[in-house]
């Protein structure tokens, strides 16, 4: 048991921050499918927040760390660290996309490191890599991902070599993030998981042991995963010595799929139902991925409409009559899909932060203005600035509706938006008629 501020309460098994809201919703998924008492707060819980949510097996943090520079996240992060640091958590995970897309200058997991590391004490910092059911795959320390019906090396793959803020141009993870600042990344590959238990613990303790070349702490190390089989090997691995002294864990939903796994509880293979929707829907879209393109296509259930990226940046007038206009679709019953045109897209990229604060600027005046009861939102970034830009504290777990995507329940003080669905997505997730499914229900 630990204090909690004033109340006594248990102590969570795993404390974690997501650097987008997207890729935080997918954790806070598979705690939940576990059957784990989970809240990801939408920011620093205050205490009465953290009482309204009761004892927690996993507490997390939905943030935009992806998107910002060093000093940033020095700002965003040290609270975060202290904070679970007081809560008593064993584990410690910095949530990071599933293609570990990053640089030295923003989002960068060695800063992200650097930082929440101390606030744990344990040097050992396991970096998963991989999230095989997301077809993504560490290989010796190289990172693949799906590209369509082909897999790709991330540094070949045609969508993450060219993104707009952090193209991958190096697959090989430890030199991905020594280029951070991360040095001396240890590495476990996938071969060695098929020795004895006792074989992989001298393994890893050998990895440990100090060398006097190479500063204590922190001591990362890489493990690969290209099976689902291998979850349980890499959960031992990460819960056994965080019973020794707390530590922090970075990667994907695969870390928490991992301590799930040597836990033997809940099942990844859950059927779900997605219902109907009660009311009108809307959209929007400020992901300018490939996927999100054939996504927005393929929803014919909706009244389209375009926004202009600069305007939406720079016209608030364009806004307030935009907003307005959706609104008014929305109370006639209509389901709305309102996404970046592609006449913008190159501003888009350029602007990627400011145009998706404009497009949480926009969604808060449409739903001030006509209440709904279903909300999706395509892409990390603005994923993270459209819910921030909302009158609300939390999200706890719905359903699912395709691998990597959640529908979740809003928390809000205000009763207008309390018990919203929502569904964040991130611009790689989702099949084609995701956006159709969100409107007409699926079984996934």
């Amino acid at each position: 048991m630990e204090r909690h501020g004033s109340g006594l309460m248990p102590s969570p098994k795993i404390a974690f921050y997501g650097d987008d809201f997207t890729g935080a919703t997918d954790t806070l998924s598979t705690a939940a499918r576990a059957g784990l008492r989970t809240m990801l707060f939408l920011g620093l819980p205050t205490q009465a927040q953290l009482e309204r949510a009761g004892p927690l097996d996993c507490l997390g943090i939905a943030g935009a760390a992806r998107a910002m520079t060093p000093d940033e996240m020095r700002v965003e992060l040290a609270p975060v660290g202290a904070l679970f640091a007081r809560v008593g958590a064993a584990v410690l995970h910095y949530k990071t996309c599933s293609t570990f897309d990053s640089a030295p200058h923003v989002g960068s997991i060695g800063a992200a490191i650097r930082i929440l590391q101390p606030y744990t004490g344990n040097s050992f910092v396991p970096i998963v890599g991989g999230q095989p059911h997301l077809r993504r795959y560490c290989v010796f320390g190289n990172l693949f991902a799906g590209a369509g019906s082909a897999v790709a090396r991330i540094d070949r793959h045609p969508t993450m070599r060219q993104h707009p803020v952090t193209p991958m141009h190096e697959a090989d993870l430890r030199l991905h993030l020594e280029a951070q600042g991360l040095h001396h990344v240890l590495s476990i590959n996938y071969t060695d998981y098929a020795q004895s238990d006792a074989g992989l613990d001298t393994q890893l303790d050998a990895l440990l042991a100090p060398a006097p070349q190479v500063s204590p702490s922190p001591r990362a190390v890489l493990m690969d995963l290209t099976d689902a089989c291998q979850l349980a090997s890499v959960g031992r691995l990460i819960w056994t010595r965080s019973q020794v002294q707390p530590l922090l864990a970075v990667g994907p939903s695969s870390v928490v799929q991992a301590l799930v796994a040597h836990w033997n509880i809940g099942s990844e293979l859950v059927t779900s139902r997605v219902a109907v929707a009660a009311g009108p829907v809307l959209v929007l879209a400020g992901s300018l991925s490939p996927l999100t393109a054939l996504q927005v296509s393929a929803a014919h259930s909706y009244l389209h409409v375009g926004l202009d990226p600069v305007r939406l940046e720079t016209d608030k007038t364009y806004v307030t009559s935009t907003a307005n206009h959706i609104a008014g679709q929305l109370a006639a019953g209509r389901n709305v899909l309102a996404f970046t045109a592609s006449s913008g897209e190159a501003a888009g990229v350029k602007h990627g932060r400011s145009l998706a604060r404009a497009c949480g600027d926009l969604l808060a005046q449409v739903l001030r203005i006509t209440p709904i009861k279903r909300l999706g939102i395509a892409g990390g970034d603005t994923s993270s600035h459209a819910v921030q830009a909302l009158d609300a504290w939390g999200l706890s777990y719905r359903t699912q509706l395709a691998p990597g995507v959640a529908l979740c329940c809003l928390h809000s003080d205000n009763p207008q938006m309390d018990g919203l669905e929502i569904m964040l997505k991130g611009g790689q997730m989702g099949t084609e008629t995701l956006l159709q499914d969100l409107v007409n229900g699926a079984t996934t």
